[in-house]
């Protein structure tokens, strides 16, 4: 599995994406102002665990990263990438994506480390074993626990591309992956410091075809400035941004009540939006590529795994929590109930699905799924937490109605088995551990990967379908449509991802 916090650097800002990430934090923290020689810099990260455990949720809170100057440096003092913000992350939603963190004035010159400090992890699993764990944790059941860390709390990153030179005029960025199959012990302890466990690489440079993979962050929308066509945006753990648009950005999912032409004035104070970020400006201002609407302030909307359904109800692991509710928080079990009426459609966020491929209802439901729902007014619960035994215990258990299913992209890697080019497809098999607990045993037949015109492929040699080869360890980003008519348990074709993007990783690593 992959997950990727990216940091960009330029001679005066430190910029910060991070893929799937959430805070409960509520202050609020402004760009810095930019100094004289200093650089844009991004940091990633990625991730991968134990044989008979699937790992459905695991968050980590990110509190520090810091450049340290290289000995021949003038100053020896760290250079933190973050402030005093720190992030929450979960790793198990950054397989194939990235998020932007932050941004942080960085002064030319050389370094020699990245460290990163993190506490707090937390970890949700489903027990696919044949015997319970911790003799609290039966074998069929979802678990939670807040694991120990084996050691330091702080990684050191100082082989390759360290030490790095960051000019003023050339930005950079780092990738770290966050390779969970390492991190994880077979005790279900977290050991940080394990060799390959958290890596560095630096962010590839945009070439024509690839364009910065800068990720993107998503925020509740603050003071809008017509006349610039700026606007600032404050994410779920207090961070606020400035985000610019060109005649280049794009506007999608908003409702024709926000506006009938997509533009500029489609974005409004109060909205909740995602920003795919294209750019970093001198001063920590973000260029956008791409805007969504996710949500309207008045909204309280939830994003879910499956884990199980019937007719008339859901349960998920909660993963996103776009208005940074503490009533929904997350990791936690959510039953949902289905409203009579309610309605299911599939985010396609501007991609074009096959005519073929639909989400109209209960029928095409399947576990793994990833679904956004909106929380009925009134109908939520207050989140109950059990007694833990010897560790371990239930998740915490949430209740709400619904009337608005709508399909999201799930993420999933492994390892191409076979290509059939006249269809367009692959067969994706030799999971990691940290497969989707209630579909893994389907998933071990293979899981057919359509792609279409539209599918993006990152770090190939080529961004097409002909950059695939057979053996390639690639996380795959995606919409899973059912393919057993909704009959769960009652038959084991797996089901079918179309690919939105798809990642390759070098050296077979996840």
């Amino acid at each position: 599995m992959r997950k990727t916090l990216l940091f960009p650097v330029q001679a005066a800002t430190l910029c910060v994406l991070l893929a799937g990430c959430s805070s409960n934090l509520t202050n609020s923290t402004s760009t810095p102002a930019p100094t004289a020689s200093a650089t844009p810099v991004t940091l990633s990260m990625t991730d991968d665990p134990p044989t008979g455990v699937s790992v459905l949720f695991f968050q980590i809170t990110l509190t520090d990263a810091s450049l340290t100057p290289a000995s021949s440096s003038s100053s020896t003092s760290p250079v933190s990438l973050l402030g005093s913000t720190p992030v929450q992350i979960d790793v198990t939603q950054l397989q194939a994506l990235s998020a932007f963190l932050s941004t942080a004035n960085v002064t030319a010159g050389m370094y020699s480390s990245l460290s990163l400090t993190f506490s707090s992890p937390q970890l949700v699993i489903f027990n696919a074993s044949n015997t319970s764990i911790a003799s609290s944790c039966a074998v069929g059941t979802v678990c939670e626990i807040s694991p120990s860390v084996d050691g330091s709390t702080t990684v050191s990153l100082t082989s390759a591309p360290f030490p790095v030179t960051i000019s003023a005029t050339s930005p950079l960025g780092f990738l770290i992956d966050f390779h969970l199959n390492t991190i994880i012990q077979s005790d279900l302890s977290v050991n940080l410091a394990v060799s390959n466990g958290v890596t560095v690489a630096e962010l590839p440079p945009a070439t024509p075809t690839q364009p910065p993979q800068f990720g993107s962050v998503s925020g509740t929308v603050g003071t809008v400035t017509a006349s610039s066509s700026q606007f600032t945006l404050q994410t779920a753990w207090g961070k606020t941004f400035t985000i610019a648009t060109t005649d280049s950005t794009t506007y999608t999912d908003f409702p024709t009540s926000a506006c009938t032409t997509a533009g500029f004035s489609c974005v409004a104070q109060g909205q909740v939006v995602q920003v795919q970020v294209a750019g970093v400006q001198t001063g920590g201002i973000l260029t956008a590529g791409q805007i969504t609407y996710l949500q309207a302030a008045s909204q309280q909307t939830v994003e879910g795994t499956i884990i199980g359904y019937n007719a008339t109800q859901l349960k998920l692991i909660l993963h996103d929590n776009r208005m940074n509710s503490a009533s929904l928080p997350l990791g936690a079990m959510a039953a949902v109930t289905l409203a009579n009426g309610a309605t299911f459609s599939v985010d396609a966020n501007g991609f074009t699905i096959p005519s073929g491929m639909v989400f109209t209802g209960v029928e095409s439901l399947t576990v793994g799924q990833n679904v956004a729902v909106t929380v009925e007014p009134g109908t939520l619960t207050f989140p109950s937490k059990f007694n833990v035994v010897a560790g371990w215990g239930p998740p915490s258990s949430i209740t709400f109605t619904t009337n608005n299913v709508q399909l999201e992209p799930s993420q999933m890697s492994g390892t191409v088995a076979s290509i059939d080019s006249s269809a367009s497809s692959f067969t994706l098999a030799s999971f990691p551990s940290i497969a989707f607990g209630p579909w893994a045993t389907e998933a071990a037949q293979g899981i057919t990967v359509d792609t279409t015109s539209g599918t993006t492929y990152q770090d190939f040699s080529m961004d097409s379908f002909a950059g695939l080869e057979d053996n390639d360890a690639v996380s795959v980003n995606g919409w899973l449509f059912e393919s057993n008519n909704g009959l769960q348990g009652s038959a084991t074709t797996p089901p079918v991802v179309l690919a939105q993007t798809i990642t390759l990783h070098s050296m077979g690593m996840f």
